[in-house]
């Protein structure tokens, strides 16, 4: 089959490799018929991002349908499902499974012993993300073998298109836990720094749950155009302060609740903690670029609440815990439980309150998907999201 593999920095290839195949009785193999790349295959694609392998296979944002099953299944999965697969491998049985936290499955991570020498303890498998997290082929591929498949799939009916259901994969719920993390009350301003796939999943999300404002800070004009389509007031943080826009809009107060949808490879360049970033990293003394973090703890109102659905891959430096203690505020942060949320987005989806496909701009063959990865990451020719069809 043909799938897009990781050879090193900047270097995604659209190459053949062998056909996944059942390898336990619970494993199921789907045949693709949509997947997306996601904004967090970027730290890949930059190598961000430690324990990469030659030939790995790619991608988190998968569905398709079901073509063959292992032999225990337990009524739950048959050949010819139509199936979103989330991107955390679950078991359903773990103590972390059965409280809903399903990116913690204590189970699927068969690489666990090395995961837990970066970490202290172990975490779910992921797709196609390192040999941290399991080192599992990923969707960016004609066929994809799920693991765990009888808990590992979301059924999807057939008057729903691909593209309204494909993002239950990953970012409709990263954005909607992202949101439900911030305790959102109908008094509340909601700050999202970031306005990618997730931050535009973050600002639908926080509108639906009811904020009584939203504002939105990016700098890419289709972006940002986005946002405002979605409810947010737009700040662009190359033409204004961001400081005194949010001061501003909520009476020199600050937001309630503070959304950080961009992780660790933030873009500001104009600030001097930005540039001591930059620096630390590129001599290997820093791994993640904070700056979003920092403008949101100063930023955010005392007592407020912070959601970090952005991706962050190790240490940081002049993280200002002094400031987080003395405003007394609450910090949320975790990949996403995706089974949580998907039976409750997909009735959204059916009942008309949102339809996530608002979110592509490019549609193009997989074989297409390497300089795809560029276009995307340097935002080029409009691109907020990416959907390949293998």
């Amino acid at each position: 089959m043909k799938a897009l593999t990781w050879h090193g920095k900047e270097d995604i290839r659209c190459e053949s490799v062998p056909d996944p195949r059942i390898e336990h009785p619970r494993d199921a193999i789907i045949k693709v018929t949509s997947c997306a790349i996601c904004g967090s295959d970027l730290h890949l694609y930059d190598n961000m991002i430690p324990a990469m392998q030659s030939g790995d296979i790619m991608g988190h944002e998968t569905m398709g349908e079901v073509v063959e099953v292992g032999s225990d299944m337990r009524g739950k999965l048959k050949v010819g499902d139509r199936v979103v697969i989330p991107f955390t491998i679950t078991c359903g049985e773990c103590s972390q499974c059965r409280r809903g936290n399903f990116s913690l499955c204590e189970t699927t991570n068969r690489n666990a012993k090395l995961q837990e020498e970066v970490f202290g303890r172990r975490a779910a498998g992921l797709f196609g993300y390192t040999q941290l997290t399991g080192g599992y082929p990923g969707g960016q591929a004609e066929y994809l073998r799920v693991p765990y498949a009888d808990e590992t799939h979301i059924k999807v009916p057939s008057s729903l298109t691909d593209e309204q259901v494909l993002f239950l994969s990953d970012i409709f719920p990263t954005g909607w836990q992202g949101a439900v993390q911030c305790d959102i009350q109908p008094e509340d301003t909601v700050a999202i720094w970031g306005c990618g796939p997730v931050g535009q999943m973050c600002i639908r999300s926080a509108v639906l749950l009811g904020a009584k404002q939203v504002i939105a800070i990016d700098r890419v004009p289709e972006r940002l155009a986005m946002a405002r389509a979605g409810g947010a007031i737009t700040i662009n943080f190359d033409e204004e302060s961001v400081m005194e826009r949010i001061d501003q809009l909520t009476d020199r107060k600050g937001p309630e609740k503070c959304i950080d949808a961009v992780g660790m490879e933030a873009h500001a360049t104009s600030t001097l903690d930005s540039v001591y970033d930059r620096v630390k990293q590129a001599v290997m003394l820093s791994s993640d670029r904070i700056h979003v973090l920092r403008e949101m703890i100063y930023l955010a109102r005392p007592g407020g609440v912070l959601s970090v659905p952005g991706v962050y891959g190790g240490l940081a430096d002049k993280f200002p815990m002094g400031v987080v203690m003395n405003k007394g505020l609450t910090i949320r942060t975790g990949q996403t439980h995706v089974r949580r949320w998907t039976d409750d987005l997909l009735r959204r989806i059916e009942d008309g309150q949102i339809d996530p496909s608002f979110v592509i701009t490019h549609t193009v063959p997989l074989a297409e998907g390497p300089e795809m990865y560029r276009t995307f990451r340097d935002k080029q020719d409009g691109c907020v999201k990416v959907v390949l069809k293998p």
